[in-house]
This record gives structure tokens, sequence and C-alpha cells, in this order.
């Protein structure tokens, strides 16, 4: 029998304890052990709970225990959980977190101190919740040379996207009704604002690329300024507007990585994903591209997966498993400037046709772009492919000649 700890009893530490007592027997064939939940940390009381004798308030009664093996951490934040976690570490105890504000943030230093004291820090549930993704990048796809990643990695966003495009509701509107849903917090800035994402993709950027990316070094752009005017155009250039995390390997050795909106075609194995789903894309030398697809958060996929987790760290008590990046430089992390794209930018001129004239011979071969029912004095184009800080300088130039630029979005080649 092995001896567990959760730290956190929210949605998904409960998740977690309800996947444990439902799935006992199941679970034991799996691991080849019971897995007994011995402690529970949480400053509330839960008296109502079939495990109200096992709460505890003192975080030194599961450190200071050595009967307790493995320590799932579902408290979320970084305050207390890096310390926890860090000193659990430290005592040898393998540790299993669905905490990806952590492990985006502090996972270079916890996998060290993993490694240092052979024990194992898995964290499957930190990205795309019950959807696998760690474990296949880090064995499955072993063989190949990743060259991107990239995907729908909030379902927040992806919710008010769909409704945005399918159902020709205003931002504020889907926004609304996913707040009243329970899809999003009444403060939905980590989710709309891109953050979210962006310590997604910095956490399989790190375990894909082998060095950590942290998520303050990442150009991060939300979904808040996007309209039912760009949707429009979007279907008219033959595709949907997504919240893209994506990062690139370059031939220098750096990579390409940042979060925001793109127009992406609608023959992507990405643009099918709607609602509160995810889908991540890898695409491989040898595989090809691999989507992995299923609904990114809630109580019971993240709970599979911490549960997953779990079994994994028993299976390796004696052998600790590998997972391991190193910590990162900024000068690994290609600067969003430099980043080569092609743009969608819409507008409004006096003169439509001289204005398109002007884009040409500031842009160069851009692409006109038209929809239903335009605006008196809008027009939009695609740019030709440029670093962003080039089209952004054409942007200036383009504007000093009496053009208000409305919306910039990028084009996803996915």
């Amino acid at each position: 029998m092995i001896q567990v700890a959760i730290m956190g009893y929210g949605v998904v530490g409960s998740g977690v304890a309800e996947i444990l007592l439902t799935h006992r027997e199941s679970l034991k064939k799996r691991a080849q052990e019971e897995m007994h939940i011995k402690y529970i940390l949480d400053i509330r009381d839960f008296p109502d709970s079939p495990l109200h004798d096992r709460f505890t308030k003192n975080f030194d009664d599961i450190c200071n225990d050595e009967e307790v093996k493995v320590v799932v951490e579902t408290m979320g934040g970084l305050h207390p959980a890096f310390d926890f976690v860090k000193r659990c570490l430290e005592k040898g105890k393998s540790v299993v977190t669905s905490n990806k504000e952590l492990v985006a943030a502090k996972g270079a230093q916890l996998l060290q101190i993993a490694k240092d004291k052979n024990a194992n820090f898995l964290f499957e549930a930190s990205v795309g919740g019950g959807i696998p993704i760690i474990r296949p990048i880090s064995q499955c796809l072993a063989a190949n040379e990743v060259s991107q990643i990239a995907g729908i990695l909030n379902g927040t966003t992806n919710f008010i996207l769909t409704k945005m495009i399918h159902e020709h509701m205003k931002f504020d509107q889907a926004l609304a009704l996913a707040q009243k849903l329970g899809y999003a917090e009444r403060d939905p800035s980590a989710d709309v604002d891109g953050y979210d994402a962006v310590r997604k993709i910095c956490i399989l950027a790190s375990l894909t690329f082998g060095k950590h990316v942290y998520p303050d070094n990442i150009y991060t752009e939300g979904i808040t300024n996007i309209t039912l005017e760009d949707v429009a155009y979007a279907s008219a250039w033959g595709g949907v507007i997504k919240l893209i995390g994506s990062v690139k390997m370059l031939d220098d050795g750096r990579i390409d990585i940042f979060v925001a909106p793109m127009f992406i075609s609608s023959q992507s194995q990405l643009a099918g994903v709607d609602d509160v789903f995810n889908g991540i894309m890898v695409r491989g030398d040898a595989t090809g591209d691999v989507v992995f697809y299923g609904k990114g958060a809630g109580k019971l996929p993240t709970a599979s997966a911490v549960v997953a987790d779990m079994i994994d760290c028993i299976k390796h008590l004696k052998a600790r498993k590998y997972l391991y990046w190193a910590d990162g430089t900024d000068d690994y992390v290609l600067p969003w400037e430099q980043s080569v794209t092609s743009m969608f930018i819409r507008a409004f001129a006096d003169n439509t046709e001289d204005a398109l004239a002007s884009a040409k011979n500031i842009f160069g071969a851009v692409t006109p772009l038209g929809r239903n029912n335009t605006a008196d004095g809008e027009f939009a184009f695609i740019t030709p492919e440029k670093t962003v800080g080039a089209i952004l300088a054409d942007i200036d130039k383009l504007q000093s000649q009496g053009v208000k630029v409305v919306s910039k979005i990028r084009i996803g080649d996915l």
C-alpha cells in the first residue's frame, strides 16, 4: 500500500479523491499497489466528506511523514505551492501537479531537485487537462525531431470565438455567456488576455526543446480586440479566427514562440476545434502532423490526468522516470518583432482606392480582401510575409497618410 497526500481540495483535488475512491480496485491493478489517501491539506473544513478524518491544515504533517511517497499538488498559483512542492521533493517524495503556473515559472528548478533526490515531478494535467500531451511528447514521439507545436490551448477563449463565428455574438455577449455557464471566471483576464495559454505553450516548448521558457519573455496577445467584422473577413478569406499558442524551432537554434489570434484555413485540423475543446498539433519529421483533441479543463478530465501521473510515480518509485529540461536564457527566444508572418489588416480611409494603393506602395504585394456589408470607408488586405517589426513600421507609415488601422491579425500556416 502506497500512502499519498493531496494538497488542495478544490475542483481538481476533490476530483482526484473521487477517482481514487471510485476506481480503487482497477487502479490497484494498474499501479500494482493500492493508493491510500493519508492526508488532504486544505485550510477549509469538510465535515460531510467521506474523507473528513484525513484533513489537515498543517503542511508539515505531510512533509515530515516518511510513509507518504506521492504528493498531489492541486492548490494552484505560485505561493505557497512552490515552497510546498520544493520541500516535498527535497524530502525525496514524488510530486504530481496540475498547476500550469507553477510548472511554467519553476519547472526547471523543480525538475533539477527531483533529479538530485531521485524523485519524480510529473505534470501531465498542467497542459490540456485530460488530453494526453506531456507523455506523448516525452515518450511516444521521442524518435521524432519536433519542429513545431501549435494549438488551441484555452477552452474559454475558444468557446467565445466559436460563438462569434457560428452565432454572430459580439465578444462581450459571448464572454457573458461563458461566465454564466461557468466556463469563464468573474475576472476573465487570465483567459481572454492569453496568460493561461502562454503558460501552457511555455511548458510544451520547455519539454520539447530542452530549455526552460519563461512566460514573461513571450509575446502574448488575447482576443479582446477581435470583432465580428474580423470574423467575417476570416470567413471570406476561407478560414476562422482561433487563439493559437505556437512554438517553432528555427535553423539558428532559437525558438519563435508566441500566443496570438490567427487566421487559420478552414482546411486546418485545428479549425474544427470548437466550444470548450482544445486541440494541439505536434509536427514531427517522422510522423508529420499529429493532433491531440479533447476537453482541456474540468474536474474529472484534469483529475484523470493527475491520477495517471500518480500511477506512473508509483511504478517508478525506485527507478526515477526521466523528465528534465535545463534552465533557459533570454537569447534562446527570438525577439517577438523578428518573428516572420503575414498579417490581415483592416482599416478605414476617406478614399479606400487611394488608401489601398498606398498600402501596396508601403507593404509590397498585398492581397485585397472583401466581405459582405462592408462599412463606409472600410477596406482590408493581407500583407506579404515580413517580420512583425517591419509590418508594424509599415502600419505606422500607412497611418501617417490618414488611414486608421483598426485590426491586425496574424495569418497561420497550420
